[in-house]
């Protein structure tokens, strides 16, 4: 077994990518969500990101330039929808068709607070539903090991297959001003602030 230490002031995950080459039999699964697709501005996708995402330290949407992102969410190939639980808003899905014949997707999730009321089986199950079209072969997703950790199963229940992983390093969001201090304290937060 080899071991390699990971510096103060970074993490490491590791990261599993999954696909599906057919689409799922038809599941439905009873919410009392709701799915609306929106357009956003860099600041509002920003916000709903942050909400959804902090608690697994998602971060590489913030990172990015207004116009960096904005040229990604404002793409006519990307489809942005909130999860609203009747005024406020509780999850977000992403699906990303750049790649012919494919769809990535990008970002799904909810709010903690709503864990366990199978809420999330309910997204995944819309997310498929939308991804799977007329010229789609594909669909593919990744997790890593920050994420929710029923993350996997629930993707492999739903019909993905994992076929690759791979190690991903970066500057720990929570030191470098990305994102606050006190988001996922299920990481350990080793090292100093590196925004100032």
């Amino acid at each position: 077994m080899s071991v390699t230490e990971i510096p103060d002031g970074e993490l490491a995950a590791v990261v599993t990518y999954l696909e599906m080459t057919a689409p799922p039999s038809d599941a439905d699964q009873p919410s009392s969500l709701q799915l609306r697709r929106v357009t956003m501005d860099a600041e509002s996708y920003r916000g709903l990101f942050r909400k959804i995402g902090s608690p697994w330290l998602w971060f590489s949407r913030l990172a990015m330039t207004d116009s960096d992102l904005e040229a990604i969410i404002g793409d006519p190939e990307v489809e942005l929808f909130e999860v609203a639980a009747v005024e406020a808003v509780v999850g977000m899905l992403e699906l990303d068709f750049r790649e012919s014949g494919q769809c990535e997707l990008a970002f799904i999730g909810l709010v903690p607070e709503l864990a366990g009321q199978g809420h999330g089986r309910w997204l995944l199950a819309e997310a498929l539903r939308l991804a799977w079209r007329e010229d789609i072969r594909r669909v593919h997703v990744h997790t890593c090991t920050l994420d929710h950790p029923a993350a996997i199963a629930a993707y492999r229940r739903a019909g993905f297959v994992p076929f690759k992983r791979a190690v991903e390093r970066f500057p720990d969001p929570r030191l470098t001003g990305v994102l606050p201090a006190d988001c996922a304290p299920q990481v350990p937060l080793l090292g100093t602030d590196t925004s100032a």
